[in-house]
């Protein structure tokens, strides 16, 4: 029995192991973001390195980086200027400090309750109120098939495991950069009501990832949007970044911003292998 204990937790510590350092390049930056390492020697500038993967691919960043030209929901001139420097060191202040203003469901964000629901934003379901246990643990990456919006038949074929209580949904929105695009696509892929219906009826899911700026189907918004947020169990993460992400199962951290009374919220979210 000491034996086999021993073994056990050789074969335990030996799964635990970091990667080697690997390559990057799987997991590009937003076009036009890439930069090199820092350097200072003579007259060389500082080039801040923009990552989407740390210590050695063990960790993955797959939250949207905020720009100008970040989708916003409905509209075709992008979230544009969201962050001014309002004080500069340059003008004679004592310090840099930014100003920042733009839509609580922009780039990679979560919803409350109160997003659909009045009676729940007047009763303070906020984004405050979300359960974080919810929002961090074991989670399952999968691909969804590209031919269809999220219905009750898309969710059978995919057999989620009973037990699994988060899970990504990467679909056509990733294939076709939907999130790297200046202009709101309204066919974007989502859950229709009845496949929203189905998980709520038939897994455990309490965690739904998705990768554009709604979990719904344009043509089911609120339908669907309804089923999900009724019960106040199931929390949206929306516009995830999970574009060449191998799926399979991670540790998923998302945190949002404790904003109260809001009932939407920029989240930063990765996942570790």
């Amino acid at each position: 029995m000491t034996s086999l204990l021993v073994v056990s937790l050789v074969l335990y510590a030996a799964s635990q192991t970091i990667p080697a350092l690997s390559s990057t390049t799987a997991y590009p930056s937003a076009p036009g973001t890439e930069t090199t390492d820092c350097s200072v020697s003579g007259t060389d500038k500082l080039i801040p390195v923009r990552r989407e993967v740390y210590d050695g691919g063990r960790i993955i960043d797959i939250t949207h980086r905020y720009s100008p030209d970040m989708p916003e929901y409905g509209s075709s001139e992008g979230i544009g200027q969201f962050l001014w420097l309002e004080h500069s060191m340059k003008n004679g202040s004592l310090a840099n400090q930014s100003k920042m203003k733009m839509p609580s469901h922009t780039g990679t964000h979560v919803d409350a309750p109160g997003h659909f629901f009045d009676h729940y934003f007047d009763a303070g379901f906020d984004v405050d109120t979300l359960d974080l246990e919810v929002l961090n643990g074991p989670a399952l990456l999968v691909d969804v098939p590209r031919d269809s919006n999220i219905t009750a038949e898309v969710m059978k074929s995919l057999n989620i495991p009973k037990g699994v209580r988060r899970v990504l949904f990467r679909t056509l929105n990733t294939d076709r950069r939907l999130m790297f695009k200046k202009e709101s696509d309204l066919s974007y892929v989502g859950f229709m009501k009845d496949g929203a219906k189905w998980l709520v009826e038939n897994t455990d899911i309490k965690l739904v990832g998705i990768d554009y700026l709604s979990a719904a189907a344009y043509d089911d918004l609120a339908p669907a949007h309804f089923v999900f947020l009724e019960s106040r169990e199931i929390i949206l993460v929306e516009a995830l970044k999970l574009d060449d992400v191998p799926a399979g199962i991670y540790t998923v951290h998302c945190l949002p911003l404790r904003l109260l009374g809001a009932e939407g919220s920029p989240i930063r979210c990765i996942l570790i292998k």
